[in-house]
């Protein structure tokens, strides 16, 4: 019920940030904001991802949970690199609710860039746009 004042937990491998809430209305809600996470290694393991975390702020009770979506890091790396530095266009990833059904989309463009001592990551997360149908 009522608007959501939806806002993003990005994990990865203990680091977490947290965006502000999205501005916009209705079903399209943007963040436009940029996280920078290191990387130690960028290792093919399955641990190595970024976890997404959409959440709804609630003033009187605990935030809900709305969805999350993984990003492999692996998966990210394989879109080639040039000079080292891997940019990727904004895709579009699937938000998937506890209970694994589809519940919209979210924006991410992710840049790595190679540091003499670490790597970065940089994400830009777009905006999320709530899907009207839902598949089961």
């Amino acid at each position: 019920g009522g608007m959501e004042d939806p806002y993003v937990l990005i994990q990865y491998q203990g680091q977490e940030k947290r965006s502000n809430i999205a501005k916009g209305r209705g079903r399209n809600h943007v963040w436009d904001e940029k996280f920078i996470f290191k990387v130690e290694n960028h290792g093919s393991s399955d641990k190595n991802k970024l976890i997404f975390k959409i959440m709804d702020k609630d003033t009187f009770s605990d935030d809900d949970f709305i969805g999350q979506t993984i990003i492999y890091v692996k998966d990210l790396l394989a879109e080639g690199e040039q000079n080292g530095v891997s940019k990727l266009p904004p895709l579009k990833y699937r938000v998937i609710r506890a209970n694994q059904s589809y519940r919209g989309e979210i924006d991410v463009a992710i840049t790595f860039t190679p540091k003499v001592e670490d790597e970065l990551i940089e994400e830009d997360i777009g905006g999320w746009k709530e899907s009207n149908y839902h598949l089961s």
